[in-house]
Order: C-alpha cells, then sequence, then structure tokens
C-alpha cells in the first residue's frame, strides 16, 4: 500500500524519494530542479529537500517551481547552530524520504549543487534491479579545471578495473571509482539495515558504502548513472570536494600520496580467492590460511559471521603485510598502467 499523505489524507503513488540537503544554495538549485523535471522513462517520484539552516532565499525558488515541475516537492527546515554537519544534514533528508515513502519505497540521494543526467532516475532504478545499493559517476562541470584532480580520479577509475579483472561479480557495472552520495540510490529497507548515513562532517557516503561491503550487500558502481556537480572552490562541507579542490590549487599535487597499486591487487586477489573458497570452507581454510597469511582459526571464525560470501571476502582478507606502501601519483600511474597489461600476475 502507498504511504499516506497526511497533508490530504489520501495515498501517495510515488514510492521513490530523492533526498537532497540544501544549505543556502538559492543560486544553484534552478538547474536542480529544472534537471529533476527533464527525467525521463521515469516513475512518480518526490522530491524531499531537507533546508540546512538557510539564510538565503532557497525556500522562494523552491516556491516558484513547485506548482511547473511534474513532481511532487516536500521540504522540511532544520535550524542548526554552528559547525555544519554534512553527514548530519543527508540523514535528515533521507529521513523524510523514509517518512513520505515507507519501507517498501526506494531512496535517491544527490545534492543540491548537482545535475543528474536526464536518465539518472531510470538508470538508477534498473541498477537496483541488479545489486542492493548502487553509486554513479560524478562527472565535475565548470568552473576551474583541476588536471591533478583529473589524475587522480582517472588513478582510482583504473583501480576500479583492476578490481573487477581480479574479482569479477556479477552484479558490477562498468565500474567507476566513485562513492559519493552526490548519486547513490537504494531502497528503505536497506538503508535501515545499514543503521542511515552517520553524523558526521564528511565522508558519511564512504562509511555507507563501507558498511554494505561488510555486510556483504552488493555495491554496483554503474558508469550509466551519471550526476554533474560544482566544481566550486567554496563549499558547504567541511572537507568535501570544494576544500580537496582548494588545496590540490595550492599545492599542485605535490602532496598527493597513492596506494600502491600492487598492494591494492594483493587485497584484491585474495578477496576472488576467499570468495571462491566459501562453499567448501570445511576443506578449504587451511589453504586460504596460508594464501592470507593468518590463521586458520581467525578464518573459520570471521566465515561463521559472514552472511555470505561477499561478506566473507571483505571481512577475512587482511591488510598487506608490512603495511600498504604510499606513492606520489607518478609512481603509481605508471605502476598501475603495468598491471592492468597483465593482470593475471597479480591474481596468483
Amino acid at each position: 500500500m502507498p504511504p499516506l499523505d497526511r497533508s490530504t489524507g489520501t495515498r501517495r503513488s510515488a514510492a521513490i524519494a530523492v533526498c537532497i540537503p540544501a544549505r543556502n544554495e538559492a543560486a544553484l538549485l534552478p538547474a536542480l530542479l529544472d534537471a529533476l523535471a527533464r527525467q525521463t522513462n521515469a516513475p512518480p517520484f518526490v522530491l524531499c529537500l531537507l533546508l540546512d539552516a538557510c539564510t538565503d532565499d532557497s525556500e522562494t525558488v523552491i516556491a516558484g517551481y513547485r506548482d511547473t515541475v511534474p513532481f511532487e516537492i516536500v521540504t522540511r527546515s532544520a535550524a542548526h547552530a554552528g559547525t555544519p554537519n554534512a553527514g548530519r544534514a543527508r540523514a535528515a533528508a533521507m529521513a523524510l524520504g523514509v517518512e513520505l515513502v515507507g519501507e517498501a519505497g526506494v531512496l535517491l540521494s544527490t545534492d543540491a549543487d548537482s545535475v543528474p543526467a536526464a536518465d539518472w532516475l531510470a538508470t538508477n532504478l534498473a541498477a537496483l534491479d541488479l545489486s542492493d545499493i548502487v553509486t554513479g559517476r560524478i562527472v565535475r562541470s565548470g568552473g576551474a579545471a583541476s588536471p591533478v584532480q583529473d589524475r587522480i580520479e582517472a588513478y582510482y577509475d583504473g583501480l576500479a578495473r583492476l578490481r573487477r579483472l581480479l574479482d569479477p561479480v556479477p552484479w558490477e557495472g562498468a565500474p567507476h571509482h566513485y562513492t559519493s552520495a552526490a548519486s547513490l540510490g537504494c531502497t528503505v529497507r536497506t538503508y535501515a539495515a545499514l543503521g542511515g548515513f552517520a553524523a558526521v562532517a564528511a565522508g558519511e557516503d564512504a562509511r555507507l558504502i563501507d558498511l554494505a561491503y561488510r555486510h556483504g550487500l552488493r555495491v554496483r558502481r554503474d558508469d550509466r548513472v551519471r550526476v554533474e556537480t560544482s566544481t566550486r572552490r567554496t563549499g558547504r562541507a567541511l572537507g568535501g570536494l570544494a576544500d580537496h579542490l582548494r588545496d590540490l590549487d595550492r599545492t599542485g599535487g605535490q602532496a598527493a600520496r597513492m596506494a600502491h597499486p600492487e598492494d591494492v591487487a594483493w587485497r584484491y586477489a585474495r578477496h576472488a580467492r576467499a570468495r571462491a573458497v566459501w562453499g567448501t570452507l570445511d576443506t578449504a581454510a587451511p589453504s586460504l590460511a596460508v594464501v592470507l597469511q593468518r590463521p586458520e582459526a581467525d578464518i573459520r571464525a570471521i566465515a561463521a559471521e559472514a552472511a555470505n560470501a561477499e561478506a566473507f571476502a571483505i571481512r577475512v582478507v587482511p591488510d598487506v603485510p608490512g603495511g600498504e606502501r604510499l606513492v606520489d601519483l607518478d609512481t603509481a600511474e605508471l605502476a598501475l598502467a603495468a598491471l592492468l597489461s597483465r593482470p593475471a600476475r597479480m591474481a596468483a
């Protein structure tokens, strides 16, 4: 049964909520609202806007759109004093979505300074037919260029490709590295099972995805699901993309340090090995203990708590012996290119 609309006493037809926190984004909200109005092949949805201590004309902008867009807009205001908290605001936006679409609904997250592609909603729903949670590609547009950030993102995209060469899974899309609430979708039940977004100043999206992996959920990184986001250097979230880009502008990326791809590949290859032996651990645990360089008793204890092969693989593989090396971007790029040309070497 659709959720109850308390304002009218009728049942809502939308079972999909697009959930967005906004803090003084009056200048950018029109682009977001126009993009959502252009969604193609999209079922009914409700836009849930959490106005996070706004002191600008955001409410006036939203009011001007209410009667012109093909979706319902529901807003809620939060008056938070002190330092902005991205996780708290995003959790409040998602809570509004849960309230409106009910436990059988779908939650899609993006940002107030972002512009979803015209098929964003449709591609999210198609991806969720194959997975439990989907993260889309974030495309930076407008503003000053950041060549170093382009290289960093290309490097992590390369690691995502390497991961699925070494450890393929049937629910993965065309892989990318992005873990961002600027494009994230899941069901209400999945979101509730993960405990929702944590009230942290930054990184609430990465925490949620890490939990999803540890719970054994199917995380799909889908290149077809796309959102353009602002490249402004003055952002709303402390430690967010704007701060990162400003730091790269200042340092030229000289301080950037990447995980060495050989160490990352070590973990990916062992994820694949652990996943492959999940159903035969009674006999395979001793050999897996040798490969992972950890006690067999630890492996069996982790297996007893893991819900499935995915959860087991993520939890059982330890850190790289001796610790993960951090290297400069030039070194990391060269090493990754070599691995991508011969990934089978790292599967041993």
